[in-house]
């Protein structure tokens, strides 16, 4: 997967529990754990909004992403793809 949650250091950082992310957000709490163990496939841009805005956050902190060719040129190479 590309993606890279940075839910679970930015929810301990503010010592944010999923009750709490849930109520603050009104995301279900399904949603918050697949995000927090990078199990999420699909998720809408206004969802994301709300954690963003619960946690204090921008969307683009709450996600890394890294594209398959940079992998793909990682593993061929051996090097860090840029």
């Amino acid at each position: 997967m590309p993606f890279k949650s940075h839910l679970p250091e930015i929810m301990n950082r503010q010592s944010m529990s999923y009750e709490e992310l849930q109520y603050r957000s009104g995301a279900a709490p399904d949603t918050i754990a697949r995000a927090r163990d990078n199990r999420i496939a699909t998720c809408q841009l206004r969802t994301l909004g709300k954690l963003a805005d619960a946690l204090g956050v921008s969307i683009h902190e709450l996600f890394d992403y890294s594209s398959n060719k940079n992998q793909l040129q990682s593993n061929v190479t051996g090097k860090k793809g840029t």
